[in-house]
C-alpha cells in the first residue's frame, strides 16, 4: 500500500528550530544574503521590509542568539537609512522571547524588535506589498523606464492605467511594478489595493 506523506494541517505553529521551507512570493529586493524564513508570517514581513523606504537591507544570516546555554532564533537583522540596525522577532500573536533575548541583542549592537503580524494581516499594505513582489524577478528595458520617467517629469503624476500605455517593450504590469520596486516610481500602498486610478509618481532623490 502506498504511503501518503503528512502533511501539516492549515493553521499549525511551525516550531521555531524546525528547518526553513519555501515561501511566497520568492523574489526580495532589499535582503542581502539568502532568503530564508521560518514561517508564512515572517516571509510577509519580508515584503513589508521590501517596501519600506526607511529599510537599506535586512538579512536572515546572524540570527541565532545564545545566551546561558540556551540559544534562540530571531527571523531578521535590518539596517534603516540612518544606519541603525535592530533584529526582528516575528510571530502570529506577540512573541514570547526568553528573558535575555534583549541583553543578547544589545551586546551585538542592535535593538530588539518583536513584531505580531496579527497588525498586518488585513493591511493594504501588506496586500501590494505581495502582489508587487510576484513581479519582483522582473527587469524594465531601458527604453520603457525612459518613457515612463520622461511622461512623468512632464505631467507630474499618471494613473496606473495611463502608465501602462507608456510601456511598449516589456509587459507594461511587470515593469511598473519593477520601477516601484526598485525605486524609481512610487504609488500609495495603504489606502487601498493598487487599481487602475492609483496615481503613480516619480521618486526623486
Amino acid at each position: 500500500m502506498k504511503s501518503i506523506p503528512y502533511e501539516r494541517p492549515p493553521g499549525d505553529v511551525v516550531p521555531r528550530n524546525e528547518p526553513p521551507r519555501f515561501y511566497y512570493p520568492l523574489a526580495t529586493v532589499k535582503c542581502f544574503g539568502s532568503p530564508v524564513f521560518r514561517s508564512q508570517d515572517a516571509r510577509d514581513f519580508a515584503c513589508l521590509l521590501d517596501v519600506d523606504p526607511d529599510i537599506l537591507r535586512w538579512t536572515c544570516e546572524g540570527v541565532e542568539l545564545s545566551y546561558g546555554g540556551e540559544t534562540y532564533r530571531v527571523d531578521f537583522v535590518v539596517t534603516g537609512t540612518d544606519d541603525r540596525t535592530f533584529m526582528v522577532d516575528v510571530a502570529e500573536d506577540a512573541p514570547k522571547p526568553p528573558e535575555w533575548i534583549e541583553l543578547a541583542v544589545g551586546r551585538l549592537g542592535h535593538a530588539y524588535r518583536p513584531v505580531s503580524m496579527h497588525d498586518f494581516v488585513d493591511s493594504n499594505r501588506l496586500a501590494n506589498a505581495k502582489d508587487l513582489l510576484r513581479y519582483g524577478f522582473y527587469r524594465c528595458p531601458l527604453g520603457d523606464r525612459v518613457r515612463i520617467l520622461a511622461a512623468l517629469d512632464e505631467m507630474g503624476s499618471l494613473t496606473v492605467a495611463e502608465a501602462l500605455s507608456a510601456f511598449r517593450e516589456g509587459r507594461p504590469m511587470a515593469c511598473l511594478a519593477a520601477l516601484i520596486l526598485q525605486g524609481f516610481l512610487e504609488v500609495d500602498l495603504d489606502d487601498a489595493l493598487i487599481g487602475p486610478e492609483t496615481a503613480v509618481r516619480r521618486i526623486r532623490d
